[in-house]
Order: structure tokens, then C-alpha cells, then sequence
């Protein structure tokens, strides 16, 4: 399963580990996903969607 986001289409970024001595080794961060029952177009449907996408609709909701 790739760990892109249905939502905002996020992607894990990729970039160089760092050891104490400067060596560069490639390593990737990935997305934080959870999946969430949300309502599109008045019905439920589950996603994958990032955390603070979560968060950012619960704080809307909220209002």
C-alpha cells in the first residue's frame, strides 16, 4: 500500500541521514496517515488521511 494521502495528496519526503561523523545515508519520512470515516457529499467514507489534515477538520467541525 503506498503511503500517499487520499485527501491533499501528500507523498513521503526524502532526504540523508546524518551520523555523528557527516555521512550521508538516503532515508525517507513518511506521511503520518490514519484512516478516518469522514462525510463527502453527506455520506460516510472512509480515508487515509494525515494527522493534521484530521486534526485541521475536527478544529473546523468544531466552530
Amino acid at each position: 500500500m503506498s503511503r500517499g494521502n487520499n485527501v491533499s495528496n501528500k507523498k513521503p519526503m526524502s532526504g540523508n541521514k546524518r551520523s555523528h561523523s557527516l555521512r550521508a545515508t538516503r532515508r525517507k519520512w513518511n506521511v503520518n496517515l490514519q484512516k478516518a470515516t469522514i462525510m463527502v457529499d453527506g455520506k460516510p467514507t472512509r480515508v487515509r488521511i494525515s494527522a493534521r489534515e484530521l486534526k485541521a477538520l475536527k478544529a473546523k467541525q468544531a466552530r
